[in-house]
């Protein structure tokens, strides 16, 4: 997102005032004066290639932020996948608005990653909200809205590939936005409170598979936490890490779900809740030691018949 809404900035013939990246937040200034010299992220080398200026701060709320703001008395803060919180004074920072960039249809999917919780709950649309801020997370009234289609089944969208079309999306529409508050009156509208849903960031049990479930909601928690996170199904007192997947007709004589219907050295199938199976190919054990040792696991401990999650 960052580098998107930058180049969408640009491209619209508006001007770059500063850049602030998240590493800041993230590591001690002589430890990142190291690592862009050594190991440069992403985000670093793009904004030397642009030549951009760079605020040094440690947060958005420090008096270093708000000094160099005012210095370079910019018309709106532009935002995107940031963590922290704003304070009143620095929203109130700007010539015109502190302007957030949310990949969801607003008031929609609030919260830290819309790209996991659209593709989970079997949505067929999401989407990008440019909206004003206020001192609560998504909650400013809106300014401008794209819609992206998410593309489900076995082989649909991940996590990544909703995350890359809707920062495409937002690179166009950040500069109609900013164009359209040049030439004409842009009004915002207020999100409609009855109808906001906040999701949080998934936790350790989202992550786990549910066999009770059919074939497609497993297919799609795979998935949505592809490429940040692995998904994981339980065994006796094991966890299995789930690499790749298929989905196939049940022809066995077994029907109750969770149930191990077939097995070999590097794979294991099971039976789902709506009667398929879903068969999981090079499965690895969670553990450092543990994941080398899969092989001879499954050959020696894991039976068809029994029970899986």
């Amino acid at each position: 997102m960052f580098s998107n809404l930058i180049l969408g900035t640009l491209e619209s013939g508006h001007r770059v005032c500063a850049v602030f990246r998240s590493e800041r937040l993230k590591y001690p200034p002589f430890i990142l004066f190291l690592k862009d010299i050594f190991a440069p992220s992403a985000d670093y080398s793009f904004i030397k290639s642009l030549k951009l200026k760079e605020i040094k701060a440690d947060s958005v709320n420090s008096k270093a932020f708000k000094k160099e703001i005012l210095r370079l008395n910019p018309d709106i803060i532009l935002v995107g996948s940031w963590g922290e919180k704003f304070s009143k004074e620095t929203i109130n920072l700007p010539k015109i608005a502190c302007i957030n960039t949310h990949p969801s249809l607003l008031p929609k999917y609030r919260g830290p990653n819309p790209y996991t919780r659209t593709i989970l709950n079997g949505e067929a649309v999401s989407g990008v909200t440019f909206h004003i801020m206020d001192e609560k997370f998504d909650r400013g009234p809106v300014l401008l809205q794209k819609k992206v289609e998410i593309i489900q089944g076995l082989d649909g969208d991940t996590g990544g590939t909703l995350k890359d079309k809707t920062c495409c999306i937002a690179k166009s529409a950040v500069g109609e936005l900013l164009t359209a508050m040049d030439r004409e009156i842009v009004i915002p509208i207020q999100q409609k409170e009855s109808e906001a849903v906040y999701y949080p960031q998934v936790n350790e049990k989202d992550i786990l598979i549910n066999f009770e479930n059919t074939a497609e909601e497993i297919n799609r928690l795979i998935r949505a936490l592809a490429p940040w996170q692995s998904a994981y199904f339980a065994y006796k007192n094991e966890f299995f890490k789930v690499n790749a997947h298929k989905i196939l007709e049940n022809n066995t004589a077994y029907k109750k779900p969770c149930t191990i219907t077939e097995k070999t050295k590097n794979s294991i199938c099971v039976l789902t809740g709506d009667n398929k199976i879903i068969k999981f190919e090079k499965p690895g054990l969670y553990g450092v030691l543990k994941k080398y040792l899969t092989a001879l696991y499954i050959k020696f401990f894991v039976k068809t018949g029994t029970l899986a999650g």
